[in-house]
């Protein structure tokens, strides 16, 4: 499997992306600069966190419109697999393959720490490594990472069951249902504030995160 990991001016959260695919997962792993338009070698897109333009505007605003996000648009829609952490939660929802949006926090303060996320659905290659309702810990790191949506994206999102993880116990930025992670119908894009790649290594202090891309892995490898 082929990661493509896209770099925007800001991101920096890309290279820990990388250290898992590449180094801990062993993946043959590109790294996209964001005027790139050739994605066509990748099977997974990964749009990582950081402060892409820094920011301006509105967090993931002007990201949206580089040249590689359409690009990144119809990879989607052909099927493959989309993930976008962080900031690049924020830059899939402005893009439209994702519903809602990510607003500035609660308490409008940023937020670094742990948390406890509970795993909502396990029939997706992204979460088929965990177990439904499993609490697993996961590290957040943002300013706007509280997710809305209008009562009838709301009500569209969970009838639909596209909320795969949300927050167990307290709820950090004010995200309505504790949404932590969701994706789209068909399955193949997630978005998700906490950071599994900051999850995925011992040295860092939990392994959490790394079954999601392990369970990605799994399923491929099972279809191909």
């Amino acid at each position: 499997m082929k990661f493509g990991i896209v770099v925007f001016p800001g991101s920096n959260c890309d290279r820990d992306v990388a250290y898992v695919t590449r180094d801990i997962l062993k993946q043959p792993t590109r790294m996209v600069w964001h005027e790139d338009t050739h994605l066509t070698d990748l099977d997974v897109v990964v749009v990582p966190g950081g402060f892409s333009y820094g920011d301006y505007l509105r967090c993931g605003a002007i990201a949206r419109f580089s040249p590689v996000m359409q690009q990144v648009v119809d990879c989607a829609q052909q099927g493959k697999f989309v993930l976008g952490i962080c900031n690049g939660f924020q830059i899939l929802t402005e893009a439209g393959l994702l519903p809602g949006a990510l607003v500035r926090n609660r308490d409008l303060h940023f937020i670094c720490d742990r948390v406890e996320l509970k795993v909502e659905r396990t029939d997706l290659p992204w979460t088929q490594a965990y177990s439904v309702g499993e609490v697993v810990t996961i590290p957040i790191a943002h300013g706007e990472g509280r997710f809305y949506a209008d009562k009838k994206t709301l009500a569209e999102i969970e009838a639909n069951n596209q909320v795969l993880f949300r927050y167990a116990g307290d709820n950090p930025n004010g995200s309505v249902n504790n949404i932590a992670g969701i994706c789209n119908r068909q399955g193949n894009v997630l978005g998700m504030m906490p950071h599994p790649e900051r999850a995925s290594d011992p040295i860092l202090g939990g392994t959490d995160g790394l079954k999601l891309f392990q369970g990605l892995l799994e399923r491929v490898a099972a279809i191909a």
